[in-house]
């Protein structure tokens, strides 16, 4: 097999620009993302209080969880939402890479 290659240099070489061509032009169509789909670790947290109205939620549970909430080192954000007597929080947390 090898003399086959020996004995047409201009064959082997179409062969090897082809082969690089095709590798060239295979490597560009890869897709490559700058940033990849990640999904960011999250704490949600479901408080209720029987009997109270919104504005008694908002003061005696929501806002005592978003104070402890935000002493939380690497919490990027806090949202909170108010449905029928509940609270529900969400906590996303900073996601860090650390490279040695």
């Amino acid at each position: 097999m090898s003399e086959l290659f020996i004995q047409r240099p201009i064959t082997t070489t179409l062969i090897m620009v082809g082969i690089v061509l095709f590798g060239l032009i295979g490597y560009r169509a890869l897709p490559v993302s700058d940033l990849p789909n990640v999904d960011f670790p999250t704490i949600q947290v479901t408080a209720s209080l029987p009997g109270a109205n919104p504005e008694t939620m908002a003061s005696s549970v929501a806002t005592p969880l978003e104070r402890q909430f935000s002493t939380i080192a690497g919490l990027n954000t806090v949202m909170c939402k108010q449905r029928s007597r509940r609270r529900r929080g969400n906590c996303r947390l900073e996601c860090r890479i650390h490279q040695r």
